[in-house]
């Protein structure tokens, strides 16, 4: 078996899951509140390709893409020059802040229609509408100019690090001061932690949630993190994992 991608059920549609290729037989290991994960991780190599019903395993070492399999959205690269052939965003654009706890504010932007998955998607605690525009190259335009004062990008560690961490008040009411926003809202993901989890990547455990990318579970009275990301690639055997762990303070 191998994890061969990840849902992060944002969209609402279905629940978060691992994708998960067991001889060619494709499943979803679901990732809901209570589910008992019991894998061990083996071996990581290229997952292929899949595109939400066809795998095409790869061998190649790379993970968890080969050069062959690697593919790039130019799209979030743009700051207003269409990197294509050919500009195709011509569709609303939603100019958006997104907060993670305690004081992280960062700007970006999406199809308008797609606010509320991107903002799930990324795992985001609050956010705000700040406007909506007619293409995504008016978009990046504001985004870049935004960006000289909040970042464009959070790193996975960094949310981690974080998790347990409400939204400052203050640095977020002095982020929304700066604009006039269409709409503010905070985010749920049916989960709160009492002390920072601990990074691991893993597959055992019984699963607490999940938040943007972010897999949480509980396991011998500690919590851990995952980047679902850093577990696409790896062979699974059943069984939970026999391998010492970090442990948190809490558990002494």
């Amino acid at each position: 078996m191998q994890i061969v991608g990840y849902e992060t059920g944002a969209a609402g549609d279905d629940p978060p899951a691992l994708l998960v290729d067991d001889d060619g037989t494709l499943s979803r290991e679901p990732l809901e509140r209570g589910v008992e994960l019991e894998y061990t991780l083996g071996d990581r190599h290229c997952a292929g390709t899949f595109d939400g019903s066809t795998h095409i395993a790869c061998s190649r070492p790379n993970a968890p893409y080969c050069d062959a399999h690697t593919s790039t959205w130019v799209c979030a690269r743009c700051t207003g020059t269409c990197l294509k052939a050919e500009m195709d965003c011509y569709e609303d654009h939603a100019i958006y802040l997104a907060a993670f706890g305690p004081t992280t504010v960062k700007v970006g932007v999406t199809r308008e229609w797609r606010l509320q998955t991107r903002l799930r998607e990324q795992g985001a605690d609050r956010a705000a509408h700040l406007q909506t525009v007619k293409n995504g190259r008016i978009a990046r335009e504001l985004e870049a100019e935004i960006a000289e004062t909040f970042t464009d990008r959070v790193r996975v560690p960094a949310k981690i690090r974080t998790l347990d961490q409400p939204v400052d008040e203050a640095v977020w009411q002095d982020a929304l001061s700066r604009f006039d926003p269409l709409d503010t809202f905070g985010v749920d993901y049916g989960f709160e932690l009492e002390s920072a989890p601990v990074h691991e990547t893993l597959a055992s455990g019984t699963v607490l949630g999940t938040q943007g990318r972010v897999l949480v579970l509980e396991r011998g009275g500690t919590t851990y993190a995952t980047d679902m990301r850093d577990l696409v690639g790896y062979e699974l055997e059943r069984g939970a994992t026999d391998r010492s762990l970090q442990a948190s303070l809490g558990t002494f």
